[in-house]
């Protein structure tokens, strides 16, 4: 039953990844390719947010959490398109482009898994307790 899911999930992710590429093509922003970085930028605040909900909901089936974490948003993000787009940056001689790009997948990547898990952390009432 996991296959089945981790393959559904990952073909659905794997499309919304396509069809958001297409939204917002490179070519659209001078060359900077915003599609991957907003792909992965929501890919690391999705996967903090299930992370931690699948963690406070134990009784979730594995089945799914792993259909949902490696499935989806496995499929959902890309490193490799990353590194490919990198590459491709600085053999067009745009090297502080490929930097600023570098930096904002992995600083950014790291800002929107932190807000992630925020995100699904249990509200805290003030002044309550």
């Amino acid at each position: 039953m996991v296959y089945l899911a981790v393959g559904i999930a990952g073909m659905i992710g794997t499309l919304v990844r396509y069809g958001l590429g297409l939204v917002v093509p490179a070519a659209a922003v001078g060359g900077f390719p915003l599609g991957t970085l907003f792909i992965n930028w929501t890919g690391s605040f999705l996967l903090s947010w299930f992370t931690v909900m699948f963690t406070r909901r134990p009784a979730w089936p594995p089945w799914l959490k792993t259909a949902v974490t490696t499935g989806f948003v496995g499929s959902y993000t890309t490193f490799s398109t990353l590194s490919v787009e990198c590459v491709e940056l600085m053999e067009q001689g745009r090297f502080g482009m490929a930097a600023v790009y570098i930096a904002a997948s992995l600083f950014g990547g790291l800002l929107a898994s932190w807000a992630g898990y925020a995100a699904a952390q249990p509200e805290r009432k003030e002044g309550i307790g």
